[in-house]
């Protein structure tokens, strides 16, 4: 670490959590090169416009850098900016003038950081299309797959252990669109000047050097790009960290040991505590968790970013080299980890179906209940009779279904084969696959 704090090729968020592709994107000698080619699209832009000669514009193009000159010029300078651009001019003759022509820090940092969150979405769009995949396959494949489904954690009816991925699929493929738009929103430069005024930069140059950059010029800007479009893409990867903190949270549950019915990978030689050689604890789902947390909250900073002073301030600067690479960065990560937890899962059908059938054959009251009304019964009455029942096997351990067609009272509405087929689970299940066909997915896991 130098004397200026920097640490070279540092990233903010700790290397435990980062990924070579998308840490590639935030590493500060990355930072610098594309703050570079910012630089010489302006250039390109002058020369195309006739404004500085098309030979020093080519010349422009061999200008280097190095990370050492600038935290030496920026100890004098307190000015990361003017240091970047004197170092860069350093490697260069005459033609050094014509750099940062008519340009403030922002249109450099603003279309450059709009560069890298670009490519930092498309790095996200490709891991959350990739866990769609593996969530998608899961689900098909345990689409028959008989599990209990749960309200306030308590026994309600059956369900499938695909039907209950089948909404994760879905949830994945809302937040693959949220992320695409909020890529969008931010893809865009600005090339306009120090309050925006396009006063020493025509509307031209900026034009250019967006189109050669692959970015939009903003229809208007002040100093700076607004922060509502910061703020939609940190909102969205907020979001999106939220979906995979319910996914991990609801592994983490199925996995406790009271119910069993799933468990994260755990390969041989993998220690679940330094002090119980028993222990298989779902740490990576809980990780999962822990980082999600950290990208919600730096979703409110991106909020609070929006409100500046007049043109501009830079009291969004400091925290934005905190909180854009890091919510990435960790957003990289607990998708690239809940796949991998995703394609390894262990699913333990016998316990699943156990679990069904542990409360005997409370799960099924309702169709009682619905078959006492289509008999003629009113709701209440129904109901009452229903319950009373359903309380005697909760507290007892006795078969609903048995003590139901003890009840006269029921068996005289409802017949033994039809009391009987209510308490078969398939019933729960005849509609599984008109979810699967909403969503394009058949049983072959085609789209």
């Amino acid at each position: 670490m130098d004397r200026c704090g920097h640490d070279e090729g540092a990233l903010t968020m700790i290397p435990r959590y980062t990924l070579p592709a998308m840490g590639a994107i935030w590493d500060r000698q990355i930072y610098f090169e594309i703050q570079l080619r910012v630089e010489i699209a302006v250039c390109d832009a002058w020369a195309e416009t006739g404004v500085i000669p098309t030979e020093d514009a080519e010349l422009i193009h061999k200008a280097t850098f190095s990370l050492e000159r600038i935290d030496e010029i920026e100890r004098t300078s307190d000015h990361e900016t003017d240091s970047f651009v004197t170092a860069v001019a350093e490697s260069l003759g005459d033609e050094s003038r014509w750099l940062h022509l008519g340009l403030t820090s922002s249109d450099v940092l603003d279309t450059s950081l709009s560069l890298q969150l670009t490519a930092a979405a498309d790095l996200l769009l490709m891991r959350l299309e990739t866990l769609e995949e593996s969530v998608s396959g899961l689900a098909i494949r345990h689409k028959d797959t008989l599990m209990i489904g749960r309200s306030h954690g308590i026994h309600a009816e059956p369900t499938t252990f695909g039907f209950k991925l089948l909404v994760w699929v879905d949830e994945i493929r809302r937040n693959r669109k949220r992320l695409a738009a909020a890529r969008e929103d931010v893809a865009f430069g600005k090339i306009s000047g120090s309050v925006g005024t396009h006063a020493n930069v025509p509307p031209e140059v900026e034009e250019i050097a967006c189109r050669q950059l692959g970015l939009r010029p903003a229809s208007v800007s002040s100093q700076i790009l607004q922060r509502d479009r910061h703020a939609h893409l940190m909102s969205t990867l907020a979001l999106i960290a939220t979906s995979l903190d319910k996914f991990a949270t609801e592994v983490r549950n199925l996995q406790r040991t009271e119910i069993g019915e799933v468990e994260e990978p755990f390969e041989e030689g993998r220690h679940g505590s330094s002090s119980m050689p028993h222990k298989r604890n779902p740490s990576r789902c809980e990780r999962v968790s822990g980082l999600a947390r950290v990208i919600r909250n730096n979703a409110g900073t991106a909020l609070e970013n929006v409100t500046l002073w007049h043109e501009r301030d830079i009291s969004h600067s400091s925290s934005e080299r905190i909180i854009l690479p890091d919510s990435c960065i960790a957003l990289d990560y607990i998708l690239w980890l809940f796949d991998s937890i995703v394609s390894g899962l262990r699913v333990n059908e016998e316990r699943m179906t156990a679990n069904v059938h542990s409360t005997h054959g409370l799960v099924f009251s309702q169709g009682v209940l619905l078959a006492l009304i289509e008999a003629g019964m009113s709701r209440q009455e129904a109901y009452g009779v229903v319950q009373s029942h359903a309380m005697r096997a909760f507290e007892e351990g006795e078969s609903l279904q048995n003590l139901l067609a003890a009840d006269e009272e029921v068996t005289s509405r409802i017949g033994t084969k039809e009391l009987a087929a209510i308490f078969d689970p398939a019933r729960h299940l005849r509609w599984i696959d008109a979810a699967y066909e909403r969503l394009g997915l058949d049983s072959e896991g085609d789209k």
